[in-house]
């Protein structure tokens, strides 16, 4: 499967995700995942060290609040965010396509696992009346 995000895109997700509300790593995590509808949960060595570059580059910055930083975007992360609005539009669009074929697929190997159980269970009951029903409840034992 190929990457989520392509290179720079969870860059720029991540500030989307700031501009929306100052938010904890985890809950960011726990944010992607639910938008992601649980098919893509970044891991925490994914998100911090992303989060901290952009402190780095004056996009976003923290407080700590009850043992935790909140990440909140600055004045230069909402206008990178302004000028890559373009770029933003297409990721969601890639995003909502990409959720879109995995359900499709999902659906797909669920519904041929579904016909596999159904074929075997066939195939069993097939076995069983031929076989006289021995093994199926004891029936045919003196």
């Amino acid at each position: 499967m190929a990457p989520v995000f392509a290179h720079g895109r969870l860059r720029l997700y991540l500030l989307k995700l700031l501009d929306e509300a100052p938010r904890h790593g985890y809950e960011v995590i726990r944010l992607l995942e639910e938008r992601f509808q649980g098919l893509y949960a970044p891991s925490a060595g994914t998100v911090y060290p992303r989060l901290a570059k952009l402190e780095a580059e004056g996009l976003v910055n923290h407080t700590t609040e009850g043992g935790r930083k909140v990440y909140s975007i600055t004045d230069a992360g909402r206008a990178e965010l302004a000028d890559r609005q373009g770029e933003l539009a297409e990721l969601e669009v890639e995003i909502r396509e990409s959720l879109a074929a995995l359900a499709a697929d999902i659906r797909e190997d669920v519904s041929g696992s579904a016909r596999d159980l159904r074929r075997e269970m066939r195939e069993q009951a097939r076995h069983a009346r031929a076989s006289g029903g021995a093994g199926a409840g004891g029936a045919g034992a003196p």
